[in-house]
């Protein structure tokens, strides 16, 4: 005959009531997980996100990490940079904001010190969106300046 030892048993049956609350509890936690933004149809590079181009899709998937879009109002109208499949996360630094200047188009050029204001018709060397700096050529000197995009198209040069 064999006996054991009352708290041996307690151990077992504690082990036994953990496993069986590890199995049940990933079935109430995959409520929480949230969503994820997934494209419907294939968006190349360059291609600007629409509303009518993606779908918010239940997480299941508790290993899923990183920086993936939760809502379609997060990513709307935002430009990719590479491309997206069908049912696949959107990861958020793959996207950017659309260029509110672009290269070789035709832009004014403003420089402002003080009450001074000197205004020139100008051409972006090189794409950019708001708030970002870039060097642009002044169509009357040909001097190349660098700048500050703003939202309305223009850019802000800075003095040297």
């Amino acid at each position: 005959m064999m006996f054991c030892r009352a708290g041996h048993i307690s151990g077992w049956v504690a082990a036994a009531m953990i496993a069986v609350a590890g199995i049940m509890v990933p079935a109430g936690a995959d409520a929480g997980m949230g969503y994820a933004v997934v494209p419907t149809t294939i968006i190349y590079p360059g291609d600007t996100l629409s509303a009518s181009q993606l779908q918010e899709v239940e997480v299941t998937n508790p290993n899923l990490a990183g920086d993936f879009a939760k809502s379609i109002s997060q990513v709307e109208g935002l430009v990719s940079k590479r491309t997206l499949l069908p049912g696949r996360t959107i990861a958020v630094s793959g996207l950017r904001e659309p260029y509110t200047v672009t290269r070789g188009s035709s832009i004014r050029l403003v420089f402002s010190l003080g009450s001074m204001t000197i205004s020139a018709a100008g051409t972006p060397l090189e794409d950019g969106a708001t708030g970002q700096l870039i060097r642009a050529r002044n169509m009357d000197s040909g001097v190349i300046v660098s700048g500050t995009v703003l939202a309305d198209g223009t850019v802000h040069v800075r003095a040297k």
